[in-house]
Order: structure tokens, then C-alpha cells, then sequence
């Protein structure tokens, strides 16, 4: 039995109509309710039940030294007009946040 990998021609129009997380999510600024920013859009983690579950979040640092990566979860997060927004949120803290760390 052959499994077939393509996605057929169908499915590419909704595709075509989706959202890329690269173009769209990662590496973008974070902001909370005040306009403030909090931190940096660095990853996504898709959970073993194939959902988006978690963005890592980039806060504090500079020039990459320093920076603490946080683990929040995605619907937590308001996106609207390409701003990503964290309501409540301060940059303290994020930074306040247990640190996270991929698995090696």
C-alpha cells in the first residue's frame, strides 16, 4: 500500500489562505496591554497531540547576552492588526519566569 505525501490540489487553496508562524509569529515583538514590550516571539511548541501549545518568549538581555527564554501558553496571547499582545504582562515579569530549556 502507497501512502500518498502530497497535498492535493484542493487542500493548497486553504493553505494558501492559512498563516505561516515564520512570517507571521516568530520574531516578532511581544507587547502588553500598555504598548510595552516584553519580549521576542523566539519559537512554538507543537505538544505530542500535534497542537500548538506553547511560544517561547525571549525577555530582557542585550545583543544576546543575557536573555531568558520563557515558556508561555498560546492562548494567552491577542493578535490583532500584526501586534501580538500579552495582557497583563510586564517585562519583570517574564524575566521572573522559570527559565526555559529545550531538552537535549
Amino acid at each position: 500500500m502507497t501512502t500518498a505525501i502530497a497535498v492535493p490540489a484542493d487542500e493548497l487553496v486553504l493553505l494558501a489562505k492559512g498563516w505561516s508562524a515564520t512570517k507571521q509569529i516568530i520574531g516578532k515583538d511581544v507587547y502588553n496591554d500598555n504598548n510595552e514590550k516584553v519580549g521576542v516571539v523566539e519559537d512554538l511548541i507543537i505538544a505530542p497531540d500535534k497542537a500548538v501549545s506553547y511560544a517561547i518568549i525571549g525577555a530582557g538581555g542585550f545583543l544576546g547576552m543575557g536573555k531568558h527564554d520563557v515558556a508561555i501558553r498560546v492562548n494567552n496571547f491577542k493578535l490583532a492588526e500584526d501586534k501580538i499582545t500579552l495582557p497583563g504582562a510586564t517585562k519583570d515579569a517574564v524575566k521572573a519566569m522559570p527559565a526555559f530549556e529545550y531538552t537535549k
